[in-house]
């Protein structure tokens, strides 16, 4: 059965309560949905049903083709001022032995290590300390440009720059021009959480506000530039609060369209203060992703975090709106198996991921962190490239 007929049988179920119908007719006419019919897709629709709708965008905008990048990651510091009730991976001031805290010469060695290698992002965030200020980012972006120009710098969230521009007593505006001209090329998503205040207060009450984070993305894309988005789901928030949020993301896309990638990533519950919480079913994780992709029609991409759901769970996101499996991603970065994640050694070979689109009868398009395409692997590709002699493609999973 082809995935069109597999849609249309879902579709024609004579089950299907009408204001479903009535959803799925918006969605392939390709009109915007309410914040209610987005609820009523988390409370009511079947994950068939979802998935139907979420693949449909996905291949309406991308066809088969699923991106990734080469990239590494530099976590300055563990240690970190806020206590966010959620995260497994930060250490107190209090607790400083556990965490280590990286000077510049030992991020520089870290970006030095990949001298030659085809990466084409270093991917920068970790804990907030009072060390880790506006004067010291800029200079060590200034310092990866000089020494390597062409690298994209994706670095810090509005929870670091929230902190760094109150102790510059600079403006969000004035601030985020300032790390323009240091060499910031796009911001990543994390820091956003949940927006709702009910439940920011709750898990991570003492960082910037949702209204801040959002201010802080505004001014980036002012300047003209690109940067991502997150929600933290699966906790003590409600599907209510993720539509919220998701609202949030929607308006000011609508006003500045400078967002590229949505990227839910799923609440782990190892050591951390809300480990009595259980974590939430792989047909939740599906389901989220798949109603982010229908939600957030100003979104181009919709990111699967591949070490956080682990290889086999990634895969199935790419028949649930998901056009994007982040990068290969260094055994360097920690936040994830500190979290618990599935990849407790989260590093992937280039064709190792390759193979795991492929394995799904996707299209692995190699891109950077723009999405302009570095290199689409065909077949073709494949006979002329020396990192893939001898490869042997894995048989297409039905």
């Amino acid at each position: 059965m082809t995935r069109a007929t597999k849609i249309e049988t879902i579709l024609h179920d004579k089950n299907l309560v009408p204001r479903l119908r009535a959803i799925a007719d918006k969605v392939f006419a390709g009109q915007r949905l309410t914040e209610a019919e987005g609820l009523l897709l988390f409370e009511q629709g079947e994950i068939s049903f979802l998935g139907a709708l979420a693949n449909f965008i996905r291949e309406k905008r991308h066809g088969d083709n699923t991106y990734f990048n080469r990239n590494f990651h530099i976590e300055p510091t563990n240690v970190c001022v806020y206590d966010c009730k959620f995260c497994s991976y930060s250490r107190m001031i209090k607790k400083r032995e556990d965490g280590w805290e990286y000077t510049m010469d030992d991020m520089m060695a870290i970006v030095r290590k990949y001298d030659g290698e085809p990466v084409t992002e270093v991917h920068i965030v970790g804990g907030v300390l009072p060390q880790y200020d506006l004067d010291f980012y800029t200079a060590f972006l200034k310092k990866i440009k000089a020494h390597r120009p062409e690298l994209h710098i994706k670095a810090l969230t509005p929870v670091e720059y929230h902190y760094m521009f109150k102790k510059a007593k600079t403006s969000y505006a004035e601030g985020m021009k300032r790390m323009k001209e240091a060499g910031l090329d796009s911001m990543p998503g994390g820091g956003a959480e949940i927006f709702h205040p009910e439940i920011r207060q709750q898990i991570c009450g003492d960082k910037c506000t949702g209204e801040q984070w959002l201010q802080i993305h505004e001014e980036w894309h002012k300047l003209g530039m690109r940067s991502n988005a997150t929600i933290l789901y699966g906790h003590i928030e409600n599907y209510g609060h993720r539509i919220h949020h998701m609202e949030q993301l929607r308006q000011l896309q609508d006003r500045t369209g400078g967002f590229q990638t949505f990227i839910p990533l799923k609440f782990r519950n190892q050591d951390n203060q809300m480990s009595h919480l259980p974590e939430v079913t792989t047909i939740e994780d599906l389901k989220m992703y798949a109603v982010g992709r229908i939600y957030l029609d100003n979104f181009d991409h919709v990111k699967a975090y591949w070490p956080m759901l682990g290889r086999n769970n990634a895969q199935l996101t790419l028949a649930f709106g998901v056009d994007d499996m982040d990068g290969t991603i260094d055994d360097t970065t920690k936040i994830y198996s500190m979290a618990g994640s599935e990849e407790q050694t989260p590093a992937m070979s280039t064709r190792q991921l390759v193979n795991l689109i492929r394995q799904v009868g996707r299209r692995p398009v190699e891109r950077d962190t723009l999405y302009h395409v570095v290199k689409d692997y065909t077949e073709a590709a494949f006979e002329e490239d020396e990192e893939f002699k001898g490869y042997v493609s894995l048989p297409v999973l039905n």
